[in-house]
């Protein structure tokens, strides 16, 4: 309990259990709230989103060519902590987990059902689909985990201050000690309803795939109970013991499921598509990722890119930090290849094979996958397999990696909200109250019900759309402070 920052701590708490409390006693009206505000936001900021997503891009492609790509994250002598294999898996359970099971079916076949800029061609409508979906995935959502990552890490291991966002932007805010902890609590609830989001996503999941292979109907509340009980398993027994063995199996089981499917599956035609979507996302990146539907009156950029691009943004906090904690050593230019294109890389390989499965369904007329993902795109996936020959093991493997990734995120989150709302956000050991951890172990559990019992998924896009643009702005104000500490790093 020495180590808690308690007005932190407190007042995290505090304003948590009050907007859920609200939200809880006003269901319908919540409800409401949400439609309404996502609809304001994305109309009115949709151009703000797609600027400043596009700019952590370029500045983190930037940094890889500049003179301080050989800057060492913790001094010239310092020594990665973890080994490639290590590093990789837990930065990959952390910053993607759930979502890419829940979405690698159901975002292709969403995009060619609803962007309104499709055509007749299924081929031309295909490509697009997927170029849209590696551009939602892709480059750009690790470009901000890279940009906000590295300037954790540096501020930590290189300038020694706390693992807290106030400690990125410089003295003038450090030093006011108000608008510090208000920055702070800003990101701690950020992380929380960043992460809460994915395990809505998660127990819907969970609760169709165990409906519709075992025809078991288990209350979406009790998935999430069951799993807050295993994360804070997890987040008890701390990094190396638990998270980071939880990662490694995360990415074990992820390697066998996307082989088995793309070796079951039309093989071929995957193979020869994912070439294909290469060259259509390298010719299309640049204008996709500055459309924001001026000229049309569809709401496509509402439900999907305006709010992955905020998705990636409110769990910048969560998984930023968490980048941060496990790269003590790594150069910049390692720490910006290894964060920004290599997990990029292994989305495009997932989101090819799973929606190119999907897309080998629709072109042979096998099965109407397009009606099955708007009726219940939680659901999506286990209909994928029905197609395919061990239809059930893939089921079995699939549910048993949402529920590892689950955990990891819940365990995850629940570590990076306590280092931040910790006196000295936690050293370089991860060192954090033990109380803080099953807090916010705890809390991460009750805000995805009580939003999910709200408005559903809907609920959790508009309070990461509510959270997300505002960490945005702090994002950006924390990478011009380190490229003005880059400087003075080299001259010392």
């Amino acid at each position: 309990m020495d180590q808690l920052n308690k007005s932190r701590f407190l007042l995290s708490v505090i304003f948590l259990i009050s907007i859920t409390f609200i939200v809880f006693n006003n269901l319908d009206a919540s409800s409401q709230f949400f439609k309404s505000t996502q609809i304001i936001i994305s109309e009115s900021l949709g151009w703000f989103i797609i600027l400043i997503a596009n700019g952590f891009l370029i500045f983190s492609i930037y940094l890889i060519f500049t003179k301080y790509r050989n800057i060492k994250l913790g001094g010239i002598n310092a020594m990665p902590a973890y080994s490639y294999a290590n590093w990789i898996a837990m930065l990959f359970s952390a910053g993607l987990g759930i979502g890419l099971l829940f979405y690698g079916v159901a975002e292709p076949i969403g995009n060619l059902n609803d962007y309104p800029e499709m055509t007749d061609d299924l081929s031309y409508n295909a490509g697009k689909a997927l170029s849209l979906t590696n551009l939602h995935w892709g480059l750009h959502g690790w470009a901000v985990y890279s940009a906000l990552g590295l300037c954790f890490a540096f501020a930590s291991y290189n300038r020694k201050k706390a693992f807290r966002v106030s400690s990125l932007l410089g003295k003038s805010v450090e030093d006011n000690k108000i608008l510090a902890a208000s920055i702070d609590i800003i990101a701690i609830l950020t992380t929380i309803i960043g992460i809460a989001t994915s395990l809505g996503l998660g127990a819907s999941q969970i609760n169709g795939g165990l409906s519709y292979v075992f025809n078991i109907e288990i209350n979406e509340f009790i998935i999430i109970i069951l799993i807050t009980l295993l994360g804070l398993i997890s987040v008890c027994l701390g990094l190396d013991a638990g998270i980071k063995r939880l990662s490694q199996a995360n990415m074990v089981i992820a390697l066998i499921l996307v082989f088995s499917v793309l070796l079951i599956g039309p093989t071929v035609f995957i193979l020869n598509a994912m070439v294909q979507n290469a060259g259509v996302y390298i010719n299309e990146v640049i204008r996709l990722s500055t459309w924001t539907e001026a000229y049309n009156n569809s709401i496509y950029q509402n439900g999907y890119t305006l709010f992955y691009f905020t998705w990636w943004f409110a769990w910048a906090p969560f998984v930023s930090l968490f980048i941060a904690r496990i790269s003590y050593g790594r150069t910049i230019k390692e720490f910006i290849v290894g964060v920004l294109f290599v997990p990029s890389l292994i989305v495009f390989i997932w989101m090819g094979v799973f929606g190119n499965s999907a897309m080998y369904l629709l072109v042979n007329n096998i099965s109407d996958i397009a009606s099955a993902v708007s009726e219940n795109a939680s659901t999506a996936l286990f209909v994928l397999y029905d197609s395919m020959s061990f239809s059930f093991a893939l089921s079995v493997i699939s549910l048993i990696l949402i529920v590892t990734f689950f955990v990891t995120s819940s365990d995850s989150g629940a570590l990076v909200a306590s280092m931040l709302s910790s006196k000295k956000g936690a050293d370089i050991n991860g060192d954090s109250p033990i109380v803080s951890r099953i807090t916010w172990a705890i809390l991460l559990g009750v805000v995805a019900a009580v939003l999910l019992k709200a408005g559903g998924l809907g609920a959790l896009q508009t309070a990461v759309v509510i959270f997300g643009i505002p960490f945005s702005i702090i994002t950006a104000f924390a990478c011009r402070e380190l490229y003005r500490s880059l400087e003075d790093e080299l001259n010392n």
